[in-house]
């Protein structure tokens, strides 16, 4: 994919999917704006791997659940580079366990960052695409938010939330030469499915079709697919990427 000339907003961008799609927008000529929540090493690693393809890159610190933040966040894009084409609302957290245990705080801190945020962040460019009657938001969900899970209420519940929201937007944005869709990642080896216990491994891969775990960049390429200015047709869709979990 060609994105040369394009600024794309990628957030939780310094480790697993989100590092993964820098690169790949990276690969493809774009100006990538990379947002980090607190790893600043891992942030400036990412940069730098995208700078070693030639892509120009802006890092910003920004907890994507405080709209002022946010603000910032996409403020400093249109200034370094004049505009925003592409955003990818990737950041996300996990505080998973049982209803019955599961604590208030756990569930807030989940949907502020999984759905809050995503909601601010697609808020906050909004205007700039329309004012460019152009621009592609992909957000990501999960295959969680699709058939949900056992022992995560509160993350299921913000992927879902995503789903409805990319679907809204998308509708509302359409005429403004803006697609809107999200991407639903099944099970993919990051630092997160790592901290799986073997047991859980094994059961989640019994259930793949495919019988192996996703990699980064299987969903990273299947964003920039969505980002790309031939995908212009395209809006309102949730594409699974899990290895046929969730037929």
């Amino acid at each position: 994919m060609n994105f040369s000339g394009k600024t794309a907003i990628v957030t939780g961008g310094s480790r697993g999917i989100g590092r993964a799609v820098c690169l790949e927008l990276a690969r493809g000529g774009a100006n990538v704006v990379l947002c980090y929540a607190g790893n600043e090493e891992a942030a400036r690693a990412t940069a730098a791997e995208c700078e070693a393809l030639g892509a120009s890159v802006l890092t910003v610190k920004c907890d994507v659940s405080d709209s002022a933040q946010v603000k910032t966040l996409v403020d400093s894009a249109i200034t370094a580079c004049g505009r925003v084409d592409i955003l990818v609302n990737n950041a996300g957290i996990t505080r998973d366990g049982l209803l019955m245990t599961m604590k208030e705080e756990d569930f807030d801190a989940v949907a502020a960052t999984n759905l809050k945020g995503t909601f601010l962040c697609m808020k906050a460019v909004a205007r700039q695409m329309m004012r460019q009657r152009y621009g592609r938001i992909v957000n990501l969900s999960s295959v969680v938010g699709v058939r949900g899970n056992a022992g995560q209420v509160n993350y299921a519940a913000s992927k879902a939330g995503v789903i409805g929201m990319t679907k809204s937007l998308a509708k509302e944005l359409a005429s403004r030469g803006v697609t809107v869709n999200a991407i639903a990642p099944g099970f993919i080896e990051t630092d997160m499915t790592a901290a799986m216990p073997e047991a859980a491994k094994t059961a989640t891969l019994a259930s793949i079709p495919m019988g192996r775990l996703g990699q980064a960049e299987d969903v990273a390429r299947a964003i920039a697919f969505l980002a790309a200015e031939e995908s212009g047709y395209i809006t309102g869709q949730v594409l699974c990427v899990d290895g046929g979990m969730a037929m």
